[in-house]
């Protein structure tokens, strides 16, 4: 009798560790997609940044360019102007396919990218790839 209690105690205790361990991994595979999405977007947030200074000093550029051609600096604003009002108008039409599509796929993607390590640093350290 004490065997068969002995047995189902070490079982639960088993079981426990087994439910716990788990857990854990799964906290950790959570961390870890998340720190990889967050990641990812802070780089791309940080080169945006830097294309739209580009963009911006450009558009300055170009405005002064138009400007002095029509003679007067503000109308070449005002063409820089109707241009990014044109993008407007093209992006506000096509949102879902321009801008959620792409941004929702690369979330997704991200999300169930698996990791595996030792299957890549193995084929690393054999030079194949």
């Amino acid at each position: 009798m004490d065997t068969i209690a002995e047995n189902i105690d070490l079982l639960y205790k088993k079981a426990k560790e087994y439910v716990d361990v788990n857990i854990e991994l799964v906290k950790l595979n959570t961390i870890d997609k998340i720190a990889d999405v967050l990641s990812s977007l802070v780089s791309r947030i940080v080169i945006f940044m830097f294309i739209v200074m580009f963009i911006l000093l450009v558009n300055i550029a170009l405005s002064l360019y138009l400007g002095e051609l029509f003679g007067k600096d503000y109308l070449g604003y005002g063409v820089v102007a109707l241009i990014y009002l044109l993008f407007i108008i093209v992006l506000k039409a096509n949102k879902d396919s321009i801008i959620k599509t792409p941004i929702t796929n690369l979330v997704i993607a991200k999300l169930l990218k698996s990791k595996s390590m030792s299957n890549d640093s193995k084929s690393k350290e054999d030079g194949v790839l």
